[in-house]
């Protein structure tokens, strides 16, 4: 099951795009129990090494039996950009100490695979607003988990790093939603979801795009 602010978001998905959307936030969301269940870092680095050796992999190749995979191949999303959202989950996993390069690193590999939604839609021409979304959503979304000490250095990456709401198609609205909620919880040093406002700011944004 996603976890709540994904779940809000994919509500705003539009029918031709929720399928993507939706395989994608799967993704996520098993890469990262991969490291909150692992009692080692070693063993979450073997389960994400998995998903990187089917990634390197033309799709014709990959094993049957794994719906997630079955369904990422059937909706065309480019392997080489999940790649990125592997590499950005092992970055954070693997940190001796969270700093700036692995909070950049993390929240780059997860944008990526917003992008791999975009190219699959069609909207190539909006790439740049997409990375700029996911890395937004990406870093308020680990802040939320860490302690206050922790918040204060995702608060501290460079402002040029967490710019206004892009503007997005119809298409990629929930990325705009989480996009915003991330941005909130960065600023406020709070949850992505944290009571009413962030509801109602959810609502805004995925009814009106602002």
């Amino acid at each position: 099951m996603l976890p709540p602010p994904l779940r809000l978001a994919l509500g705003y998905a539009a029918p031709d795009s929720r399928p993507a959307i939706a395989a994608v936030f799967a993704l996520d969301s098993r890469l990262a129990r991969a490291g909150a269940e692992a009692s080692e870092p070693i063993i979450a680095q073997m389960k994400l090494a998995w998903w990187r050796d089917q990634f390197a992999k033309p799709a014709a190749d990959w094993p049957r039996g794994e719906p997630l995979l079955a369904e990422i191949c059937a909706l065309g999303l480019e392997p080489d950009r999940l790649l990125g959202l592997v590499d950005g989950w092992e970055a954070i996993i693997t940190a001796e100490a969270l700093d700036v390069p692995a909070l950049q690193a993390f929240s780059a590999g997860r944008a990526a695979s917003w992008l791999a939604v975009a190219e699959t839609l069609g909207q190539e021409s909006h790439a740049d607003a997409v990375l700029a979304a996911g890395r937004m959503w990406a870093l308020g979304d680990l802040g939320s988990h860490l302690d206050p000490g922790a918040r204060e250095l995702v608060r501290s990456i460079d402002p040029d790093e967490l710019p206004g709401i892009p503007s997005l198609p119809r298409s990629l609205r929930p990325f705009q939603v989480l996009a915003a909620l991330g941005r909130r919880a960065t600023a406020r040093g709070r949850p992505l979801l944290d009571g009413a406002a962030a509801l109602a700011l959810a609502l805004r944004v995925g009814i009106s795009g602002r």
